[in-house]
């Protein structure tokens, strides 16, 4: 049986990258003021002017009155630790201290299977509730802490990457693995998890400093012979991060090369953070096609350093926006984009509106090589979506009453939306988190005829 169903509201979506300007690039805005998406089977079916779209609607179809709303297409997050959500809001460490003293003791939980199905649950709850239909996911060492992640994505019909973590040495003994047993581990659940659905393995060495050369090696042989899979770990957070790297890699000329000796870095790899990249190896990191994952809120509260987008732009390297929870304080897409306009202004470098929500959807999708399937409001595209309500609290409501353009609206939205700002999260064509009730009425009228 055909599901299938039309929404209706304000619609609002990226083409192509809106550059930096103030007023965006011709051509990469999508916005229909009252427009209509009609969904069949997980996907968008259709998109344009309700009034367009009316006499072709069959008789007796669904329709979710969102009119006064947005609908854009879902937030993506290209890193974040689900296994650290009880530990957000953890007070004054910088990273390295921050790892030893909340981080790995956490992590050590998901040993048990209960914990890490009661946790992949409620963090999933929580990016639904905030807007965000994909992200890419740390876990921990622990294999069941990715079955079970998978396991509760599957379920809701989610798109997401997610991979174990891998690390050989200078780790709590109950979190370290070995590198022939850590590839062993990876290697099974790629074979179970991997193109399941919706689903996507990434593999995942945290960070150089605890995986052996012998480790990320073998990582390298994982990776040429599967194109096709994802990896992500950690650059160049954090000053002692730096130093450490160094002392533990002599050989290597800076931390990125440390990567590249072992074939890690390539199109489809996400490096968190890069605060402190030298101009070298920003260009090296753009050559290959990677892409760095910048976590305002967690840079902000580990103290780590200021991150240079601009910089990143001029080199040619793909940015992508992130959370980063635990060490961010906000799985909220609307938290992140606050924080790297903050971040932006004391470098001299704010973030606008359309590049910020440009982020947030299609250019994460680029970045992670899944814009074929999301990131925008287009025919074929998979249908996960996110409905803003522009008067979700009485501050916000009298901010946007006095936007004229949709930048302002857009922009009021960027720094005062929060998760009561989501009305809606749809998910593979199907709602998945509703806010409060939202009218909806068959279409009644006959085909051929407006409503």
């Amino acid at each position: 049986m055909t599901d299938s169903r039309l929404l209706r509201g304000t619609l609002v979506g990226f083409l192509n990258d809106p550059g930096e300007g103030d007023t965006p690039e011709p051509g990469s805005v999508l916005h229909i003021e009252d427009g209509a998406l009609w969904l069949v089977d997980g996907r968008i079916h259709a998109v344009g002017e309700y009034t367009t779209l009316a006499p072709h609607l069959p008789a007796g179809l669904e329709m979710v009155d969102y009119r006064g709303k947005l609908i854009l297409p879902g937030f993506i997050d290209t890193h974040v630790h689900y296994v650290q959500l009880d530990i957000m809001a953890s007070y004054g460490r910088q990273l390295l201290d921050w790892l030893n003293e909340y981080t790995f003791p956490e992590e050590c939980r998901f040993a048990e299977r209960a914990h890490a199905e009661t946790v992949a649950e409620a963090f999933l709850d929580e990016t639904l509730r905030v807007g965000t239909t994909t992200a890419q996911v740390f876990c921990t060492s622990h294999p069941v802490s990715v079955d079970t992640f998978f396991t509760a994505a599957r379920k809701r019909g989610l798109r997401m990457l997610a991979g174990k973590v891998l690390m050989d040495r200078n780790a709590p003994e109950a979190l370290t693995d070995t590198a022939t047993g850590g590839i062993a581990d990876s290697e099974r659940l790629i074979a179970d998890w991997h193109g399941r659905d919706r689903l996507g393995y990434t593999l995942t060495p945290r960070f150089a400093p605890t995986s052996s050369r012998e480790q990320l090696d073998a990582v390298g042989g994982v990776l040429r012979n599967a194109p096709d899979l994802h990896l992500q770990s950690h650059l160049s957070e954090n000053r002692g991060e730096i130093d450490w790297v160094a002392e533990l890699f002599p050989e290597a000329r800076d931390y990125l090369a440390v990567y590249e000796r072992y074939g890690l870095v390539g199109p489809r790899s996400t490096f968190a953070h890069g605060i402190h990249l030298s101009d070298g190896e920003r260009k090296r990191l753009a050559q290959a096609g990677a892409n760095i994952a910048f976590c305002p809120t967690s840079n902000l509260y580990l103290g780590s350093g200021l991150f240079d987008r601009r910089a990143c732009r001029e080199a040619g390297l793909n940015i992508s926006l992130a959370s980063d929870v635990g060490g961010g304080t906000d799985l909220s897409g609307f938290g992140t984009l606050k924080a790297a306009y903050q971040v932006g202004q004391l470098l001299g470098q704010p973030l606008t509106a359309w590049q910020g929500f440009y982020r947030l959807t299609l250019g994460n999708a680029r970045a992670l090589h899944l814009d074929a399937h999301i990131g925008s409001l287009r025919e074929g595209g998979e249908a996960d979506l996110v409905v803003l309500d522009p008067r979700a609290t009485p501050l916000l409501s009298r901010r946007t009453a006095r936007a004229q353009r949709l930048d302002e609206l857009l922009f009021a939205l960027m720094i005062l939306g929060d998760d009561r700002t989501v009305l809606a999260t749809w998910a593979n064509g199907r709602c998945v988190h509703q806010r409060d009730a939202v009218p909806t009425h068959r279409v009644s009228h006959a085909p051929g005829q407006p409503a």
